[in-house]
């Protein structure tokens, strides 16, 4: 196949005030055949989405050569073509959409482009019945959700044919049924209309769909190969800060406790895996018979039920509705009630605009409902005077919450909040250093400005500005959004930590594995109603009710229920893959040959 995307030796660097530049790609060497569908791996910082904007044009390499459908990318006269040719996604969908109607947005491209008028048209409505938002078509953009906003992004670029699709954390805010309906998008736009695809992304399930792979860190390309070939790599990928598919990971676990092996790219896709796994059961059990031999599984607990908490914040009846007696009034909330325990995780899931940050608005004031009460730690979430103190009780983290930095240095930044309370600087000086401490900001860098902070240190001073102020009640509106594998763990894991002090965590997520794996109980929103709610295995029991919404299981979980078959006596209702996989060996084990286990 001839090669659309030639990149041979390139380096590039940023320039920095007063530092020296910092190298960004260092020496890449790569081709991307025509009509390919290529994933990009690597933590925040490794130069994925500089090498996008070297192959869009978007920058110049210092040293080697972009080419481009046979056009280098430093030669002027090709920099507009090759941007034609190549339509880039960016994470944050706010930065693209400039229309004032969402099917104007999508004809911005190809007007700019000199589409005739019928072929706007036509370009228009199949780009947004594509991405689901052809009802949508005259109303303004910033009353979409974030996931709709960013289906938006993708229909401008689909509207202007582009030969290749660039996406740089492009399904980032979608929910999981949206994200899988645009990758298989993507992959109907390879295989039929023979686009090429380069995705980044840190969503291994969707790297499984790529024909090849790099994984870069530090700039560099340190392996490549199909996906197979990549996850096989496990030591490698978890040392870049990256994950491994869950049914990978399973496998890999069971294989270490039965003490068994397995062949080179035997755990590599699903149906391989379940077949390595139940190869394994049986190798286990003849030598157990043969031997006497028998595994020793590590002891398993069951946790034992928290008693019941009082109740923080209750929420009866709450309707709101934007541009209300307008021609664009759209429903958002809509006779919502749910109650939040002290002390509890509280996991709140929905399709791309199903009200999720609307009504978590609600629960600090921030919106007012048209009806329905809001009562949060004993006061009323509807006055001014409750309001004021109810968000000195109650913080609240956007996502991106790098956005909400502006103070000259992160010590300052941290300290906002405090000094809003009125408290002295005896005060607030221990409440910035325990803040920082806790997200693991270093002394040196309190005094650096936020603006020169890497993306997850920026993220971390953000977080650690609402925690400065000691909230009762902290509110996470997809806190680990666009961040690497590594970098969301750190996050939920302080959400974890917070939660352990005593803080009552709500987490809002389109991650259906972190929700499931950290939450006490979960809200599930459809279309601004509660369609479930309850304890997380209770929810995540019901993958018809969680279709409905637009949500699927979380990948443990529906990898375990793919072996029930073959496992009768395997419980699959399990959201960790190093405890999936006990449950395997103690459920596929004879139990004449194996000790009793608590699983």
């Amino acid at each position: 196949m001839q090669a659309f995307i030639d990149i041979s030796k390139v380096h590039f660097s940023y320039r920095q005030s007063n530092q020296d530049p910092l190298l960004a790609v260092q020496d890449v060497s790569l081709q991307i055949a025509s009509g390919s569908h290529v994933a990009i791996l690597g933590r925040n910082g490794s130069g994925k989405s500089t090498l996008a904007r070297l192959i869009n044009a978007l920058e110049q390499p210092s040293k080697g050569v972009v080419v481009v459908s046979g056009r280098n990318t430093a030669q002027e006269e090709n920099v507009w073509e090759i941007r034609r040719l190549c339509g880039m996604v960016f994470q944050n969908p706010d930065n693209q959409i400039v229309g004032t109607t969402v099917e104007e947005d999508v004809a911005f491209g190809p007007e700019n482009l000199g589409f005739p008028q019928p072929d706007i048209r036509r370009a228009v409505d199949e780009s947004l019945a594509y991405v689901g938002l052809a009802e949508d078509a005259q109303k303004p953009p910033h009353l979409l959700s974030g996931g709709q906003k960013q289906k938006l992004a993708i229909a401008g670029i689909l509207a202007m044919k582009p030969a290749c699709l660039i996406l740089d954390e492009a399904t980032s805010m979608l929910d999981p049924v949206s994200r899988h309906d645009f990758m298989q998008l993507g992959q109907t736009l390879v295989h039929d209309q023979n686009m090429t695809v380069v995705n980044i992304t840190h969503h291994m399930e969707e790297v499984l769909l790529a024909d090849f792979v790099y994984v870069m860190s530090g700039g560099r390309v340190v392996t490549s190969g199909t996906p197979a070939e990549v996850f096989d790599q496990v030591s490698l990928v978890r040392r870049e800060g990256l994950d491994v598919p869950d049914h990978t990971e399973i496998t890999h676990t069971v294989a270490r406790l039965l003490d068994g092996s397995l062949q080179p790219l035997e755990a590599a896709s699903w149906d391989r895996a379940r077949l390595a796994i139940i190869r394994l059961l049986d190798e286990a059990n003849r030598r157990a018979a043969q031997t006497g031999w028998y595994p020793e599984l590590p002891r398993k607990e069951r946790p034992v039920p928290p008693d019941e908490a009082e109740t923080v914040i209750a929420v009866n009846n709450l309707s709101y509705v934007y541009a209300p007696g307008t021609a664009m009034e759209t429903r958002a909330l809509d006779r919502v009630s749910f109650d939040v325990r002290k002390g509890e995780l509280l996991g709140i899931i929905g399709h791309s605009g199903s009200g999720k940050s609307t009504l978590i608005q609600h629960l600090n004031g921030l919106l007012r409902g048209h009806k329905g009460q809001v009562t949060v730690l004993g006061m009323d979430g509807s006055t001014n005077a409750d309001i004021k103190k109810i968000r000195q009780r109650v913080g609240l983290l956007f996502q991106y919450p790098e956005h909400q930095l502006f103070e000259e240095t992160v010590f300052q930044d941290i300290a906002f909040g405090p000094k809003r309370m009125g408290l002295d600087m005896a005060k607030i000086e221990p409440r910035v250093l325990k803040a920082a401490r806790i997200v693991g900001l270093q002394d040196e860098e309190l005094e650096r400005s936020p603006f020169e902070l890497s993306g997850g240190q920026k993220r971390r001073a953000a977080i650690a500005g609402v925690l400065a102020m000691e909230p009762e009640i902290l509110i996470l509106d997809e806190p680990a959004a666009g961040l690497d594998p590594a970098g969301r763990d750190e996050i939920l894991d302080y959400a974890a930590q917070l939660r352990r002090m005593g803080v009552t965590v709500i987490l809002v997520s389109h991650s259906m594995e972190d929700i499931a794996r950290l939450a006490d109980r979960v809200l599930v929103l459809r279309q601004g109603r509660v369609h479930a709610f309850g304890k997380t295995a209770d929810v995540f029991s019901q993958e018809e009710e969680l279709a409905l919404a637009g949500l699927s299981l979380p990948r443990t979980t529906a990898f375990l229920k793919s072996l029930s078959d073959a496992l009768p006596a395997l419980d699959w209702h399990c959201f960790k893959p190093e405890e999936a996989a006990l449950r395997i060996a103690a459920a596929g084990l004879n139990p004449a040959f194996c000790a009793e286990r608590t699983v």
